[in-house]
């Protein structure tokens, strides 16, 4: 993992928040939250909440009573998910790190993290902190990207890219959000955790934009995309989301496009 691939500063959550959310995120954050009202937990801990997607559904489908905290690593992300929760639900938002939580040993009933293992630097010490702050019986719900020839835009953009940049390819979405998709090793590596029940199953959805520019802006400004297209030539990162949006409108069409995407979900039993 590239040191960039976990910074998410500047305009970056802004314009996550803006164009990548609905464009992808939003989908999941809905089905992972139905499941977690399914469970009926009395407290509720979310690491990797980014821009809040998954918290603002876990504010309208779980009661007021409910404990509900959300963490993420950047604090600026944090800062953009704080505006977008209805101030009557009480949330407890706290910066930390998924990988050094800082709760007591099992006090939630439920741990949640959507798109967010595949950042962690240690993944087996990621799950051992879920394991360790979940009660005995709670549940582990973590979703992650499935490879990136399974999501489409992700990949004409990866694809776009490689073509202008042929000597030296950005490869962060390759990387980073698709790089962590095998279920055996995942289960495995929950399993090594202390899970003792682990499922999963392959959840897809569809990508919509009105237009190309959209998910071009959004992966290749508002994702840390962005930083490895500046450390080849900063001037041309406007030109690099005008390709993207080009080979988008090529392979989707010039106006409202759709392109599949496939996530696998898991449940991890304490």
């Amino acid at each position: 993992m590239a040191a960039t691939d976990r910074s998410f500063t500047g305009s970056i959550p802004q314009l996550y928040q803006r164009h990548l959310v609905p464009l992808a995120f939003e989908p999941y954050a809905g089905d992972l939250a139905e499941e977690v009202r399914r469970l009926k937990p009395g407290s509720v801990l979310e690491t990797a909440a980014g821009t809040g997607v998954v918290t603002r559904a876990l504010a309208t489908v779980l009661p007021a009573a409910t404990r509900l905290v959300a963490t993420d690593l950047n604090a600026a992300m944090l800062d953009v998910a704080r505006t977008h929760v209805p101030c009557d639900r009480p949330v407890e938002w706290r910066q930390a790190d998924a990988l050094a939580l800082p709760f007591a040993d099992e006090t939630f009933d439920a741990v949640i993290c959507q798109f967010g293992a595949m950042f962690f630097p240690d993944k087996h010490q990621g799950f051992r902190e879920a394991w360790r702050v979940l009660k005995p019986s709670g549940c582990y719900l973590l979703s992650v990207w499935d490879k990136i020839g399974a999501n489409e835009f992700p990949d004409a953009v990866t694809r776009a890219l490689a073509e202008m940049f042929p000597d030296d390819p950005p490869r962060f979405l390759a990387r980073t959000p698709h790089g962590y998709c095998d279920t055996a090793r995942i289960i495995e590596d929950l399993k090594a955790a202390g899970f003792a029940d682990v499922t999963s199953k392959v959840v897809s959805h569809v990508s919509r934009s009105e237009t190309a520019h959209e998910p071009a802006l959004a992966f290749c400004q508002g994702t840390p995309l962005r930083s490895e297209i500046e450390a080849r030539d900063a001037a041309r990162l406007e030109e690099a989301t005008q390709r993207v949006a080009g080979a988008l409108a090529k392979r989707f069409g010039e106006g409202p496009i759709e392109g599949r995407i496939r996530a696998i979900v898991f449940c991890a039993t304490r």
